[in-house]
């Protein structure tokens, strides 16, 4: 994205680069077949029930002025507008946790106000709304969206964790919540005594985890050693929908032996019940707001101005992260130009305003990354078995892999290469045949694997495309209609996908890691080389990657403590955005350049997976996996070029020499030790003394296996 902030150029840019390739974004997704429909669900869900939940807290907060029928009206509303007209379709829209916020807030403020009260509250929240869709008018205008690009990792990757910290936090209330009274019951009724309490909140632990365990389980339904691989495709792609139905049936076993109201269920008007639908008309009552009160909107509306633009814009980043190799250009100026136009709209219908979301709109990313995968390898694969039956060389099958690959992508003017991805797919195949002498004899699966090497090789490409947001967002506004059966859901199934959601968020993230590395022991640190990893392990010292991960902790405890300040804590982005200057200007007073720059770079370079036992590996086969064995986004972690890689490969690159006398690598060229190995170990090798680091040069031994020492 251009740094500009020269009015409308940001705007004018972002819709030139859109508008060449609006067709094919249509395109893509309809010729994905009805393979589009596992994203769509998955990130449905995602959406949806979190949407819900947010709305039942509405509805407690308001006194049922608004519902979770007005929050999955605005999420569907703005999701088919956005996926319609806006600029990045992976961005996900829905109503989220710091709206819920504000508008309680607000509904507190007019409450006590006389000449506002509860009937004037959706009139006034209108007026906020309308000085909140002008203020991100003005900043899109001017492009202030071009500040993104001074964020760094540090900060995205701390944002994603605090959100998945909110998300985990509300599934922890929530089931607190499940051993008490909710407020406006009546605690006399047989469902609140001690006894039926305890058995419902019992219950609902069964429930919460049960969907948490079995949800997790079905993502990796990939790797399972039983049934066929299209069932295990299905029960990956769908499993986590399925385990919500099946969890919901579960809760239904014991009704006949229980009290009504045993385990609690989601409670929403109907939209059709008398009084659901008062809000719609809410702009005749916008003019008899006191005129004081329409000037004092400004305020709430510059926080909730603030707060949008720094949560649309970095769900937008996280959804177009460097790794996901993305073809098509950022849109992000314009896309806070129609933020302000959605809000406006949904202030004068009487419904919250939806924006980008997190871990949504990653999440929807990672999901479409896994359809590329699939698509790729399928057709790859095929060509390859074509090759091998017509007795094709080496190269003549690459070159029919090469045209297969050519035909799957719709190359723009402005893209990379699609041919990159391929390329160290020949180097390395080629070198394999060269090492045992068969570079122009026909080929077959003895030389080249086609399961192992296409899948392992294959890099991440993401199916950038509207379909699956503009479906998804309808799918939302179809629970407006099928309220009575949402109902019928479980609040602790609630409770569970909300955990679901924060542990399925966490993989990819270099923050998490290194909390992780922290409390690694020392003489099992080695291990972190036998993945895929990134290159601060290699190039910085333990004690700068600890000082480091501890400031990022430390600063991430304040920002998540802010969140419990009533009304403070919905300032937490601007915690967030201090980490910009902070960045720029405090930490280099701390740490070195160099170390800086491998601990928070945009982009990085990763380093060979390290197989433990190498002669056991050589003989089995292994360090090469197969497209059933997991989803490929959920360990994975980024190369120099930004892709992605499973942590259980090891291969062979265009930079790894293979000595042609090596026995070893004559059986297995996708292997390669690495020196560090035996040295964190506590091995010594009178042969390598140091590593040279990739951004430096230099030769430096390693710290990681040993604990800092003052």
């Amino acid at each position: 994205m251009e740094e500009t902030f020269v009015p409308f150029r940001g705007i004018k840019n972002d819709l030139r680069g859109r508008l060449m390739c609006y067709k094919q974004d249509w395109t893509g997704g309809f010729k994905a077949g009805f393979r589009i429909l596992a994203p769509t669900t998955y990130i449905f869900f995602a959406s949806a029930i979190p949407v819900i939940s947010f709305g039942e807290q509405l509805e407690r907060d308001t006194e049922g002025v608004l519902t979770a029928v007005q929050t999955l009206a605005s999420t569907a509303l703005c999701g088919i507008i956005h996926s319609i007209i806006g600029g990045q379709p992976l961005l996900i829209l829905g109503v989220a946790e710091p709206t819920v916020i504000m508008y309680t807030f607000m509904f507190n403020f007019a409450k006590e106000r006389a000449d506002l009260g509860r009937n004037l509250f959706i009139a006034w929240s209108g007026w906020v709304c309308v000085w909140t869709a002008l203020l991100l008018l003005i900043l899109s205008i001017l492009g202030a969206c071009s500040i993104i690009n001074r964020f760094t990792r540090v900060a995205g990757e701390l944002f994603g964790l605090l959100i998945a910290m909110l998300f985990m936090q509300q599934a922890i209330k929530g089931l607190v919540e499940e051993f008490r009274i909710p407020e406006r019951e009546n605690p006399k009724l047989v469902q609140f005594i001690p006894s039926w309490r305890f058995a419902n909140g019992m219950f609902a632990l069964v429930l919460s985890f049960g969907l948490l365990y079995t949800g997790l389980k079905s993502r990796k339904a990939r790797s399972w050693r039983y049934g066929t691989g299209w069932l295990r495709s299905v029960i990956a792609d769908y499993g986590v929908p399925l385990m919500v139905v099946v969890w919901t049936g579960v809760s239904y076993i014991p009704s006949g032996d229980v009290p009504k109201g045993i385990p609690r269920r989601l409670f929403s008007p109907n939209p059709w019940s008398p009084g659901a639908y008062e809000n719609w008309t809410v702009i005749k009552d916008m003019l008899n707001v006191p005129i004081v009160y329409i000037i004092g909107a400004f305020i709430p509306a510059t926080m909730i101005a603030v707060l949008y633009y720094f949560d649309h814009s970095v769900a937008s980043q996280l959804a177009q992260q460097k790794e996901f190799n993305l073809r098509k250009p950022s849109s992000y100026h314009y896309d806070l130009l129609l933020l302000g136009f959605l809000t406006l709209l949904c202030g004068l219908i009487g419904i919250p305003p939806s924006n980008g979301v997190i871990p949504q709109s990653p999440m929807h990313t990672k999901s479409l990354a896994t359809l590329k995968h699939q698509l790729l390898r399928n057709r790859l694969v095929a060509t390859a078995r074509t090759s091998m039956r017509k007795n094709a060389s080496l190269g003549q099958m690459y070159g029919n892999m090469q045209e297969a690959y050519q035909q799957m992508q719709t190359p723009l003017i402005y893209q990379q290469s699609a041919a990159q991805g391929l390329k160290e797919l020949k180097e390395s195949t080629i070198q394999a045949a060269s090492c045992t002498g068969n570079l122009n004899a026909p080929v077959d699966e003895t030389l080249f694997d086609i399961e192992k090497e296409i899948d392992d090789l294959l890099p991440v490409e993401v199916k950038e495309q509207r379909l699956s947001n503009l479906l998804q967002a309808i799918m939302v506004g179809g629970c407006v209609a099928a309220m009575p059966f949402l109902k019928m859901i479980p609040t602790s199934v609630l409770w569970g996908y909300f955990a679901f959601m924060a542990i399925e968020s966490l993989p990819g993230n270099q923050f998490w890691e290194r909390i992780l590395l922290l409390f690694t022991a020392p003489s099992r640190r080695y291990k972190v080389l036998e993945e895929y990893h990134a290159t601060f392990v290699e190039t910085v010292p333990f004690k700068t990657i600890a000082m480091f991960t501890i400031f990022q902790t430390i600063y991430l405890l304040i920002c998540f403590g802010l969140t419990w300040v009533p009304i403070a804590g919905v300032m937490f982005p601007l915690m967030i955005m201090l980490l910009v200057p902070a960045r720029q200007y405090i930490l280099p007073k701390f740490f070195k350049g160099v170390h800086l720059q491998d601990l928070d770079a945009a982009e990085y370079e990763e380093a060979p997976a390290l197989p433990f036992n190498l002669a056991a590996e050589t003989q089995m086969g292994a360090g090469a996996s197969y497209a059933e064995d997991a989803e490929i986004l959920d360990e994975v972690i980024t190369r120099s070029r930004g892709e992605f890689r499973h942590t259980n490969s090891s291969k062979i690159t265009s930079s790894t020499s293979t000595p042609a006398n090596d026995p070893l690598s004559m059986q297995s060229p996708r292997v390669r030790q690495s020196p560090r190995l035996s040295e964190l170990r506590g091995e010594r090798s009178p042969r390598i003394r140091g590593l040279p680091s990739p951004k430096t040069g230099e030769s430096k031994l390693s710290n990681l296996g040993k604990s800092p020492q003052n």
